[in-house]
C-alpha cells in the first residue's frame, strides 16, 4: 500500500498533510508487546496490527480511522487454562482544536457529548497509545475456557459455617413445607 509506514513515534500535528490522509500500518515490536502484556495483565499478545489513516476534518480538527487486530491469550477466570481470543475492532478518534469545557465549581451536572470519540487536539497524535487504549477496551474482561463451569463457591470467616446456595433460597424450604402440609391434609 502506498504511503504506508512503520512509523511508531507520535505524529506531530503541524507536520500532517491537510490535503491527503497520512496512512499508518503498525506491527509493534516484542518489547512494546511485552510491556503491553504486563499492563493489560494478559499472558501473551500475537499478530497485533493497527492500520488506518489520519486525515484533516477542517483547518484545525483531525480524524483518525483505523482497524485493530490482535490475538490475546489470557488465563480462564474459572480454570486458569489459557484462553485464546481474536480481537478485531474499528477505532475512531476525533481530535478537535476546541472542546467545550466546564469548571467543576460552575456546573453540578454535565451531559455526555454526542461524540464520545472526541478528544482535545494536542501537538501530537500518538498512534501507539491509541493502539494500547483500543486493545485494553476490547480485551475480554472475564475469559472462560470452553466447558468451564463455576461450581458452588462459598466464603466465610474462619471458624464459621459457610452460607451455601441452598441457604440463600428461603422459599425452597417453604415449598417443601407446603408439600408436607398438603400431604398431611389429604389423609
Amino acid at each position: 500500500m502506498t504511503g504506508e509506514t512503520a512509523h511508531i513515534a507520535p505524529y506531530r500535528v503541524a507536520d500532517l498533510s491537510q490535503r491527503s490522509p497520512t496512512r499508518f500500518s503498525l506491527r509493534p515490536d516484542s518489547d512494546f508487546l511485552k510491556a503491553l502484556c504486563e499492563t493489560l495483565k494478559v499472558s501473551d499478545l500475537r499478530k497485533v496490527t493497527f492500520q488506518g489513516q489520519i486525515s484533516a476534518l477542517d483547518k484545525a480538527d483531525w480524524s483518525l480511522e483505523g482497524h485493530l487486530g490482535a490475538t490475546v491469550v489470557q488465563p480462564c477466570v474459572v480454570t486458569l487454562a489459557p484462553v485464546t481470543t481474536r480481537v478485531e475492532a474499528d477505532v475512531t478518534r476525533r481530535y478537535l482544536a476546541q472542546i467545550e469545557t466546564f469548571d467543576d465549581d460552575e456546573v453540578e451536572e454535565i451531559e455526555m457529548p454526542e461524540d464520545e470519540n472526541a478528544e482535545l487536539l494536542g501537538t501530537h497524535i500518538d498512534v501507539m497509545d491509541i493502539l494500547a487504549e483500543a486493545l485494553a477496551l476490547n480485551v475480554p474482561l472475564y475469559p472462560r475456557a470452553e466447558n468451564a463451569d463455576l461450581k458452588e463457591t462459598v466464603f466465610t470467616e474462619p471458624g464459621k459455617k459457610a452460607m451455601t446456595d441452598e441457604d440463600s433460597r428461603p422459599f425452597a424450604g417453604l415449598a417443601s413445607l407446603r408439600g408436607k402440609l398438603s400431604g398431611d391434609g389429604e389423609k
